[in-house]
């Protein structure tokens, strides 16, 4: 009798050993990279670095390249990322005849099978160096600044919202939770989703939003506001059922200190009897600025 309860019991393990597999099995998988960068810009050399500033001498030219890496998954299409330089005096220097430059060609966005992301090098001296034009007792050390400024996007996949219109029905999925969701890589991310219910059959989804980039954010169109972040937003699926707002405002947010919360609620009750879950997907968009800085000393001849 004992060997039989024994065998019974050791069975019993391995069906339910067998069936947490299948539950981890079960789990879905992102289909995004993730992360929180966009384009990573960086000066290229201007010449022989001393000290960690870079040294020319006034009759000597340099170039000023800037080289611009996509990080994120959102692909840059030509035109969609500008280069402005600050900090210096075109006029105080031969060869850079724009202080404003985009990108040429398409940057293409991280991926499985290209995890470095395109990039592209942005010359401010295509035709020939930088040269300093007057005279120097000493040196003359700037600081070069360039804003680059460029669209992008951000999606969150929420794989499983529960579409269930009687709530004391504890069969298929939940409604009163935190959702799982995947996040494209972006400056701007989906920190997290709550399903809820905001009357009998109609669902809601809030979307906790914040600007992790360490850089200033407004949305296509706008320019860029000190007191707070702009972007618009939009749900991919199934659009004409769903009403989303942010403190009021449709499509559009804003970042107070870098968040932002976006409500998306059923235009319509669910009805009687409705239980499935599905995939939705939200999208932000939005034109997005960082700050780059390099140092140049500029020394006196001795010539």
């Amino acid at each position: 009798m004992r060997r039989i309860i024994l065998g019974l019991t050791l069975i019993m393990v391995l069906f339910l050993a067998g069936c947490a597999g299948e539950d981890e099995g079960a789990q879905i998988a992102s289909v995004f990279q993730g992360g929180s960068q966009g384009v990573v810009a960086n000066f290229e050399p201007f010449g022989i670095q001393e000290g960690g500033i870079y040294e020319i001498y006034d009759t000597e030219s340099f170039p000023i390249e800037i080289i611009v890496k996509n990080k994120g998954e959102e692909d840059i299409a030509p035109g969609d990322l500008l280069i402005r330089l600050k900090g210096i005096n075109l006029a105080d220097f031969e060869n850079i005849p724009s202080d404003a430059k985009g990108n040429e060609r398409m940057i293409e966005k991280i991926s499985e099978f290209n995890q470095a992301g395109g990039e592209e090098i942005i010359d401010f001296t295509p035709a020939a160096e930088a040269r300093y034009k007057h005279r120097i007792t000493g040196y003359y050390q700037p600081d070069i600044f360039a804003t680059i400024e460029y669209k992008y996007k951000t999606r969150a996949i929420v794989p499983k919202v529960c579409f269930k219109e009687d709530l004391t029905d504890t069969s298929v999925c939940e409604v009163k939770e935190n959702k799982e969701v995947f996040v494209s890589g972006a400056p701007v991310i989906v920190r997290s989703v709550k399903e809820d219910m905001a009357g009998r059959g109609v669902i809601v989804l809030t979307f906790e939003i914040e600007n992790s980039g360490g850089g200033k954010v407004t949305k296509t169109g706008e320019e860029f506001d000190s007191r707070y972040g702009q972007l618009g937003f939009n749900m991919k699926t199934d659009p004409g059922m769903w009403e989303c707002r942010s403190a009021g405002r449709e499509n559009e947010a804003r970042l107070i200190d870098g968040r932002a919360t976006v409500t998306c609620r059923l235009r319509t009750p669910l009805e009687a009897g409705t239980l499935y879950t599905k995939q939705m997907e939200l999208e932000l968009s939005y034109v997005y600025q960082t700050v780059i800085q390099e140092n140049i000393k500029i020394k006196e001849s001795l010539s």
